[in-house]
Parts: C-alpha cells; sequence; structure tokens
C-alpha cells in the first residue's frame, strides 16, 4: 500500500490549531455557495471550471470521468436543483440541509450519502471556564458513478489540500468518485488523529497538576472541562465506526470494488485505534478525578487534624483561666506573690508538652 502512505503523507495536516480559510478564488456560475466544479478524466483535471449541467453532460456525452463539486454551506434552493440534477434521492437532498449529530453512512440505490463529522483543535495558552478545544463541523458527500458532490459546514471541512493531494496522483484519482470518498474520509480520520494527540497535551498536563505537591493549584473544573470537550470529540469518532463496518460487510455495491474495500478497511483499522484511545483518555480523566478529589479529602483530613491539635492546646490555658476567672474566695495560692507566674508557667509546660507530643504523632 504505499502509493495510499504516500497520499496520505501529502494530505496529511500538521497540528495547525487555527481556522482554515474555505474560500475559493474561482467560484461556479451555479451560486455563491459552490466553491469549485471539476471534470476529472482518467485520474486529470480538465482545463477550466465550468456550470454543473455543463460539466455532467460533457462527461456523459464522453462516457467516463466523473465531475466534483463542492459546496459550502449551501441554501435549499441551490441544493434541490443540484439534486434534481444529479438525480438525488430526495431524502438524501433533504438530510443534508440539517445539522447531524451523528455520522453516517445510508445507500439509496447506486448513490452513497456519507455524513462525517469533521474537527479541529483550538490552540489555547491555558484553560479558562470558557475555553474551548474542540471545534467540530460537518460534511457530506453524495457519491455516484460519474459525480462527487461534497457540501460543508464548518470550519474544518475544506478539502483544497486533499483535492491537490489527489491532483498529483492520476492513477489514484482514476479510480473514480469511489477513490474520492475514500481520500476523504481518510483526510477525515487523519484530522481525528490530530486532534486527539493535540487533546493528549492538555490531559497530560492536568494530570501533571493533580499529582505535584500543591494540590490546591488543580482545580476539578479543568478536569471536567476536559471531559465535555472530550465527549464531543467521541460523538464524531465513535459512530463513525459502525457505518464504515456496514459499508465492508453489506451486500456489494457497483461504486465499492474490491481495490477500494482493501482502502477502506484499512481507514476503519485507524478509526478503530482512534475510539480505543479516546475511550482511554475518558478512563484516564476519570482516574484523575477521583484521584484529585482523594487528594483534597486528605488535605481536609490534614487540615483538621492540625486544628484539633491546635485546639486541644488552646484548651489548657482556657480552662486554667476559667477556673481563676471564677473569683472564689478561697483559691489555691490566690494571695501568694509568686501564684500567678506559677499558673503561667504550669499553663505553658503543659502546651509544650502537648505541642511535643503532636508533633511526634504527626498531628502537627
Amino acid at each position: 500500500m504505499p502509493m495510499l502512505r504516500t497520499l496520505r503523507r501529502a494530505v496529511r495536516l500538521p497540528h495547525q490549531r487555527t481556522a482554515v480559510d474555505l474560500s475559493h478564488p474561482a467560484r461556479s456560475p451555479l451560486g455563491s455557495a459552490v466553491v469549485n466544479c471539476v471534470v476529472y478524466v482518467d485520474g486529470v483535471r480538465q482545463s477550466g471550471d465550468c456550470p454543473a449541467d455543463e460539466a455532467l453532460r460533457r462527461v456523459r456525452a464522453e462516457g467516463s470521468g466523473f465531475v466534483w463539486i463542492g459546496l459550502h454551506e449551501p441554501q435549499q434552493p441551490e441544493l434541490a436543483s443540484l439534486g434534481e440534477l444529479f438525480g438525488l434521492h430526495r431524502l438524501a437532498v433533504d438530510d443534508a440541509l440539517l445539522p447531524h449529530p451523528r455520522p453516517k453512512i445510508n445507500a439509496y440505490g447506486d448513490m452513497l450519502f456519507t455524513v462525517l463529522k469533521t474537527v479541529g483543535y483550538i490552540e489555547h495558552q491555558e484553560l479558562t471556564t470558557t475555553s474551548e478545544i474542540v471545534d467540530t463541523g460537518e460534511l457530506a458527500v453524495f457519491t455516484g458513478a460519474d459525480f462527487v458532490l461534497t457540501v460543508s459546514r464548518g470550519r474544518h471541512g475544506s478539502l483544497g489540500p486533499l483535492r491537490e493531494a489527489l491532483e498529483a496522483d492520476p492513477g489514484q484519482l482514476a479510480k473514480g468518485p469511489a477513490a474520492v470518498l475514500h481520500a476523504i474520509a481518510d483526510h477525515v480520520v487523519e484530522r481525528y488523529a490530530a486532534v486527539g494527540d493535540a487533546m493528549q497535551d492538555d490531559i497530560d498536563a492536568v494530570e501533571s497538576k493533580v499529582f505535584s505537591q500543591h494540590v490546591a493549584s488543580t482545580d476539578a473544573w479543568r478536569i471536567y472541562l476536559l471531559k465535555r470537550e472530550l465527549m464531543e470529540f467521541r460523538r464524531a469518532v465513535v459512530p463513525l465506526c459502525r457505518p464504515l463496518e456496514k459499508l465492508l460487510t453489506r451486500q456489494p455495491l457497483p461504486l465499492m470494488t474490491q481495490d477500494i474495500r482493501t482502502y477502506f478497511r484499512d481507514v476503519a483499522g485507524r478509526l478503530d485505534r482512534i475510539a480505543e484511545q479516546t475511550a482511554a483518555y475518558d478512563a484516564l480523566l476519570d482516574s484523575v478525578l477521583q484521584a484529585h478529589l482523594a487528594q483534597v479529602g486528605i488535605e481536609q483530613n490534614e487540615d483538621m487534624r492540625k486544628i484539633s491539635a491546635w485546639a486541644s492546646i488552646v484548651a489548657v490555658p482556657t480552662m486554667v483561666c476559667g477556673v481563676y476567672g471564677m473569683n472564689f474566695q478561697h483559691m489555691p495560692e490566690k494571695s501568694w506573690e509568686y501564684g500567678y507566674p506559677l499558673a503561667l508557667a504550669v499553663i505553658a509546660a503543659a502546651c509544650l508538652v502537648m505541642y511535643r507530643g503532636f508533633r511526634r504523632n504527626g498531628r502537627l
């Protein structure tokens, strides 16, 4: 699979944690939501962008190649007109206009409708109560025999680098729309891996603070914040495992050749590992939270031990002074010149003995 690894390296993004610009200088006359509309024949991009109807007519007239149209947050009329042009199922078109809580893969005849959750890591210097770590978006992909239609939502759905990487490898692109779908899924999973690695740095930092000498420097809200963001990340990763498994085990589709299934099997394997990694992160955060609460409890118990010891020491002079403060007529040594100095000496000696005893027992 050297060619697949080469493609992966080409589209893998570094751990850049800034928003991706979704703008594109070439806009189709179809509407403002269309980023580009390109015809590919034998894996080679044909010169000049053109409207979707003209591009589809060229492909079907020649009987080879396919059209790849990219849209960003289209309105209902724009997507409906494309759906009518490409013969998309009405339910799939309506579905693509709505936000989805979970990724999925549905088959409508020979067409596949795929929803992928895109994620991005938000750079931050320090966690605060209002910090956001994971930013999610959505990418819907319609895949047919001679077309690919991508609909992106959010700041992390740009496929510009991926398109350039595929165009640099005509052999892979010549395998048709299914190869594009695989490359998109592979690209999304690679971003999952990058975000997972970045989140591990945050988890390691919180774990180090919890087990440092200054427990009070780490508040429980930091751990809860990481768990909340990790939960959002898991909602993008884990639900995709089952649809990919179904795609590989269901009855053969015309789009899914055995070669393409091999590529998807590799993506599914890496996605499973990332899902296991996120589960391990969640378990680790649970353990860190429990350790933090245990340490806080130990410190509180230690404080109570010290408070109790000092209260016992203070009780001695309080008791003696209380007895002498009753002003009885017959008090021991009340008329003796050294009576009060002796009482103070007895108090100091008793307090010193108690203090040394508490220190020896580790209570102070």
